[in-house]
This record gives C-alpha cells, structure tokens and sequence, in this order.
C-alpha cells in the first residue's frame, strides 16, 4: 500500500522566488520565470512583489520597503 503523505497541502515556494529575484537585482521579466503564477500572485498580495508593464513586457520586481 502507498504512503500516504502526511502534508496534503502544496509546497510554498514564494521564499525561493524572493531570493531569485534578490539574485536578479530586484526584477525579471514575468515569461522568465519558473515560478507559478500562484505563487507569484501570493507575494502580490502580500505587497512584498509588484507587476509592472515596462513596454517590453511584463516584469516582477521587489517592493522597497521603507522603514
């Protein structure tokens, strides 16, 4: 009989993303990316990435936080 996992719910993959884009100098363009749209939609709503139309397409790119 198969093992059965014990986490049912899908990996979180938002903190490798952050760190591709810190390695990227902060953005990249949206097509160039191997993340999920999901998981790219999450750190839009967690206001720590934002979608930006540069005219040459889609980019992601970290939000400066100002403390």
């Amino acid at each position: 009989m198969p093992r059965k996992n014990a986490r049912s719910s899908p990996v979180d993959h938002s903190f490798q993303c952050l760190q591709y884009l810190r390695r990227c100098g902060g953005s990249a363009r949206l097509c160039s990316i191997s993340f999920s749209l999901g998981v790219i939609q999450t750190l839009v709503n967690r206001r720590l990435v934002k979608v930006s139309n540069k005219g040459a397409g889609f980019y992601v790119e970290l939000e400066e936080l100002i403390l």
